[in-house]
C-alpha cells in the first residue's frame, strides 16, 4: 500500500505544482488579453490542439516511453507555454498554445491510466473492488490537484491587487448576464485594463518556477510501470496504425462510450465558461482583475475537498447519485447567473458563488474519470484519450463563441448541455445493471502489473 500511495502522491504534487501556474493563467487570460479577443482565442487553440493530440498522441507515447515518461515530457509543453506569456502577442502565444494543446492529451491520458492501474493492482493484491480503489485514487488526486487553483490564485491576486481600478455606474450595467460582446464588450470597461509589465513579469516568474518543480518531481519520484507488462500480447503487436486508430475504433467498437460524449463534453463547456465568462463578465467587469484570483480560490477550494468526500463517498451512495446532485447544484448556479445584477456591494456573491460551482464539478471530474477507468478498464488508454478529445471539443466550442453570444445564451445552452448530457448518462446506467455482476467483476480484477 504505501508503495502505491507514494506514486498516487508524487503524480497529485506534480499536477499541483503544474497546475498552479497554468490554471491560474487560464483564468487571467480571458481578462488580461482582451485586445482582439487574444485571451480567450488562446484558449480555444490550446484545446483545439488538444483534440488534435487526443486522436493519436496519448496511444503511442504512452506505449513508447511509458506512463511515467509521457507525464514528464508532456509537463514541459505547460511550461513553454508559461514562457510565451512573458510577450503577449499573436505570435507568441498561438504557437506556444499549440505546443501546450499537444502535450495535453498526452498528459491526463497518461495520468489517468497510471492511476487507474495503480488502483487495479493494489485492489489485486488486497481482495478488494477495482472501482472502490480507483476511486479513491481518484479522489486523493483531485484532493490535491484541485487545490492548485487556490495557490496559483492566491499568487495571482496577491501580486495584482497593487494595481486598483473602480468600474462606473454605466460599466456595471453591462456586467453579468447582460454582456453582450458586440453590443457592449466589457473590454472598454476600466477594469480590464491591462495591468503593469513589471508585475505580470514576477507573477510569470513564479508560474515557470512552479512548473519546472513539477517536472524535476515526477522525473525523480514516480515509478516506472513497465509497458510490456501492463499490455498483453495482442496490444504489443500492435502497428503503429492500428495504435494511432485505436481511439476511433474504441469510439466505434463500445456504444457506452458514444452515449457519454455529452456528459463529458460538459465537463469541457463548464469549466470554460468559469474560467472564461465567469472571471470576465462578472468578477473582472464589477470587481476588478485583482479579484479573479480570490473568487476562483473559493471554487479551487470547495472542488478540492469535496472530491475527497466523493471519492470516500461514492462506494455507498453510488455515482448516479453524486451525479444527480451535482446536476441540481448546477442548474441552480446557471438560474442565479441569469437573474443576479453584479454590483460591487454584493462582493461576498462573487466569492459563495464559485464555491457552490465548485461543489458539482467536483463530482464531474471524479466520476467521470471514475466512470471511464471502470468502464473501459480493458481500453483504458483509447477511452481515457476519447475523454479529452471530448472534454476539449467542449472547451473549444465555449471558447469559441465566448466573444460571438451574450452571457444569456451561453448559460442557456450550458442548460440544455447538462440536461442531455444526464439523460444519456442514465442510459449506460441502465446498460450496466443488465450486465451480470460476475462478468463485471471479472473485468475488474483482471491481472493489472504490480508497480516496480
Amino acid at each position: 500500500m504505501e508503495s502505491h500511495l507514494k506514486n498516487v502522491l508524487v503524480v497529485s504534487f506534480g499536477f499541483l505544482f503544474l497546475f498552479t501556474a497554468y490554471g491560474a493563467l487560464q483564468n487571467l487570460q480571458s481578462s488580461l488579453n482582451t485586445e482582439a479577443g487574444l485571451g480567450v482565442a488562446t484558449l480555444s487553440v490550446i484545446y483545439a490542439s488538444v483534440i488534435v493530440s487526443s486522436m493519436f498522441l496519448p496511444q503511442i507515447l504512452i506505449k513508447t516511453f511509458g506512463c511515467k515518461w509521457t507525464i514528464t515530457y508532456s509537463m514541459c509543453c505547460y511550461i513553454i507555454f508559461s514562457v510565451g506569456n512573458f510577450s503577449a502577442k499573436w505570435y507568441t502565444l498561438i504557437p506556444t498554445a499549440i505546443i501546450l494543446g499537444l502535450g495535453g492529451a498526452p498528459l491526463w491520458s497518461a495520468e489517468a491510466s497510471y492511476l487507474t492501474m495503480s488502483g487495479n493492482a493494489y485492489a489485486l493484491k488486497a481482495g478488494k473492488l477495482g472501482r472502490d480503489v480507483v476511486n479513491q485514487y481518484f479522489g486523493i488526486f483531485f484532493l490535491i490537484f484541485q487545490s492548485s487553483g487556490v495557490w496559483g490564485n492566491l499568487i495571482s491576486s496577491l501580486v495584482l491587487k497593487q494595481q486598483i481600478y473602480r468600474a462606473t455606474k454605466e460599466e456595471l450595467l453591462n456586467c453579468g448576464a447582460q454582456d453582450c460582446y458586440s453590443r457592449s464588450p466589457t473590454t472598454n470597461n476600466t477594469n480590464t485594463q491591462r495591468p503593469q509589465s513589471n508585475l505580470i513579469y514576477i507573477l510569470l516568474g513564479i508560474y515557470t518556477g512552479s512548473g519546472i518543480l513539477a517536472v524535476i518531481l515526477v522525473a525523480v519520484f514516480l515509478d516506472h510501470i513497465p509497458n510490456d507488462e501492463s499490455e498483453n500480447e495482442d496490444k504489443k503487436n500492435e502497428s503503429f496504425w492500428s495504435s494511432v486508430l485505436a481511439t476511433f475504433r474504441h469510439l466505434k467498437d463500445d456504444r457506452r462510450q458514444v452515449l457519454l460524449i455529452p456528459l463529458t463534453m460538459y465537463s469541457g463547456f463548464e469549466q470554460g465558461f468559469l474560467s472564461s465568462d465567469y472571471t470576465k463578465s462578472y468578477v473582472t467587469c464589477v470587481l476588478g482583475i485583482q479579484y479573479v484570483g480570490y473568487s476562483m480560490i473559493c471554487f479551487s477550494a470547495t472542488t478540492s475537498f469535496s472530491s475527497l468526500l466523493y471519492g470516500k463517498i461514492s462506494q455507498y451512495t453510488g455515482r448516479a447519485a453524486l451525479y444527480g446532485v451535482g446536476s441540481v447544484i448546477h442548474f441552480c448556479c446557471f438560474f442565479f447567473l441569469l437573474v443576479w445584477k453584479p454590483h460591487p456591494n454584493h462582493k461576498i456573491l462573487f466569492f459563495l458563488f464559485p464555491a457552490f460551482w465548485g461543489l458539482a464539478d467536483a463530482v464531474i471530474q471524479t466520476q467521470n474519470n471514475a466512470i471511464y477507468g471502470d468502464l473501459f478498464v480493458k481500453n483504458k488508454e483509447a477511452a481515457f484519450a476519447n475523454y479529452r478529445l471530448w472534454e476539449s471539443l467542449g472547451f473549444v466550442i465555449a471558447f469559441g463563441y465566448s466573444t460571438s453570444l451574450c452571457v444569456s445564451m451561453k448559460l442557456y445552452i450550458l442548460m440544455v448541455i447538462l440536461f442531455l448530457s444526464v439523460a444519456l448518462y442514465g442510459t449506460v446506467e441502465c446498460l450496466e445493471q443488465d450486465q451480470p455482476f460476475v462478468e463485471k467483476d471479472l473485468n475488474q480484477r483482471k491481472e493489472i502489473p504490480d508497480i516496480a
